[in-house]
């Protein structure tokens, strides 16, 4: 590479550097304002947001921007590149591609609406007012309408937003994935429904200290490997996690004072966001790579901790006890009943506190929805009624309220439409990741059982933390498993989990 090449690309590190530290600053403020932020100071915080995300944005797509790309992307320099350099010139020229045509202002208006509008819906969440949240969200998916039509639309207008969370993700391939697991996964639905051999939960439903609930979920979070110098657990209204770089990745739960295994499965779920993210490459550390390759992958590590070890036999034949010394009351339940409730199957109106089974519908559910409002003209007026339609058919219930019906998740806040889909894809790669663990650590379920989690993070570490995003999720699911991604591995998963626990 000769000096003047040299000269460049250490120019485009150094703004791309630069981008990246916006983005830390943003989203320290996003976990502020979701974490106990005074109210009062919402408004101000939502223009400093929109402030420096307009800043960041103005610098992806600046002039200085376009020349380094059209110089670095040139073949005979791009081959010359080492591996890590040539991925982000080519994410950052992809960014650039989309997003240059977008107005600056837009992105600003965009950026203080959902601010504020993440506030409003827990409020709006909180006393089931949909006609009070209704303007931000019909103003956000406006926005969004506007923004499609800069970015360039791909197969269909939804189609451009999937690819935003799952590169190259399509309504076709989605739709076919979904349908051939609603094809092995209705069949068992209807064999476990009629099935006799039902767990009882009954000692589920008790009061459940939440001082307690925090103690356990800390408790988990560290022998799953989770770091908390280099991280924290916060109590918020939805769960979620921020990894503003790798040595500082927060999370948060929420405690239900009636429902013990809320809390911690969904301190499993972030924790395993958080392992992602905290075991990146150093060398990716303060570049755009450093974090994960997409959402499915993303969630796939979240699902994997929360549901494949977090819920199976052997993780529970380790922890149940420790779970009975935070709650005496369950010290009576024998370990097989505690295994077998927490793993029921039955329709539920909650998305987050579904089974592994049923999981999957309720993204189903949100997947169509959207669909319908970006390709097919649905109204935001017209969101509960559908909503509930859609519960009704896939799942035979209905919401009593909208807060918990389709005001229950936060992504529409945000703004985050064509996420949804990332969790059942999570899913998919998740068990097929875990039939190749498995296939190389057969003695998978004695280190569960154990409490032996450390070489789990290690392997998982070592086939997929480490890159970030420096390989595409296609690139990574088929050096990790040696195939594309193929959802029968979920459904093999749970016919033969719920086949044993039922008795089917």
């Amino acid at each position: 590479m000769d000096k003047q090449t040299q000269q460049q690309l250490q120019s485009f590190l150094i703004l791309a550097r630069k981008i990246k530290s916006y983005h830390e600053a943003i989203g320290l403020l996003h976990w502020d304002l979701r974490t106990g932020a005074p109210k009062k100071g919402v408004p101000t915080r939502s223009e400093t947001l929109g402030m420096l995300s307009t800043e960041a944005f103005k610098l992806q797509t600046s002039e200085e921007m376009k020349a380094y790309l059209e110089m670095l992307t040139q073949p005979e320099v791009l081959e010359q590149l080492e591996d890590q350099d040539r991925r982000l010139v080519q994410e950052c020229k992809k960014e650039y591609d989309r997003s240059q045509s977008v107005p600056p202002e837009k992105v600003q208006a965009y950026t203080v609406l959902t601010a504020k509008s993440e506030t409003a819906w827990e409020d709006a969440k909180h006393q089931s007012d949909y006609a009070g949240f209704s303007p931000y969200l019909t103003e956000i998916v406006k926005l969004k309408q506007e923004f499609i039509d800069y970015w360039g639309v791909k197969n269909t207008r939804y189609d451009t937003l999937l690819d935003m969370y799952e590169p190259d993700l399509t309504v076709e391939k989605v739709d076919e994935v979904f349908t051939r697991l609603k094809a092995r996964l209705v069949p068992l639905q209807e064999k476990i429904n009629a099935s006799g051999n039902k767990p009882e939960t009954g000692f589920l439903q008790q009061i459940f200290d939440p001082k307690q609930q925090e103690k356990f979920s800390l408790f988990i979070l560290k022998q799953m490997g989770y770091d908390f110098e280099a991280g924290r657990l916060d109590e918020s209204v939805h769960p979620f996690a921020t990894g503003l770089n790798p040595g500082d990745v927060r999370i948060t739960t929420n405690y239900l004072q009636d429902d013990v295994t809320s809390a911690i499965f969904s301190s499993l779920h972030e924790g395993g966001h958080a392992l992602y993210e905290q075991n990146i490459d150093e060398s990716l550390a303060g570049t755009l790579l450093a974090e994960g390759t997409s959402m499915g992958i993303h969630e796939s590590q979240s699902r994997l901790w929360e549901n494949m070890i977090g819920r199976s036999l052997p993780f529970w034949t380790r922890y149940y006890q420790d779970l009975q010394q935070h709650f005496p009351q369950l010290s009576e339940v024998k370990l097989e009943d505690f295994y077998r409730a927490i793993n029921r199957v039955e329709s539920s109106l909650i998305r987050i506190e579904a089974d592994e089974l049923t999981y999957n519908l309720h993204i189903i559910i949100r997947y169509e929805i959207e669909k319908m409002l970006f390709n097919e003209g649905l109204e935001v007026k017209d969101l509960p009624e559908t909503w509930n339609a859609k519960y009704k058919e896939y799942l035979g219930i209905m919401p009593t309220n909208d807060g918990e019906g389709v005001l229950q998740d936060v992504h529409w806040s945000g703004g985050d439409f064509g996420y949804f889909a990332s969790y059942s894809l999570g899913n998919m790669y998740a068990a097929q990741i875990m039939h190749t663990l498995r296939k190389e650590m057969p003695d998978l379920d004695s280190l569960i059982a154990a409490g032996n989690l450390t070489p789990i993070k290690d392997w998982l570490t070592d086939k997929i933390y480490r890159y970030g995003k420096s390989r595409t999720p296609s690139e990574l699911i088929l050096a990790v498993t040696g195939e594309e991604l193929n959802p029968d591995y979920l459904a093999d998963y749970l016919e033969a989990k719920y086949t044993e626990i039922y008795n089917l």
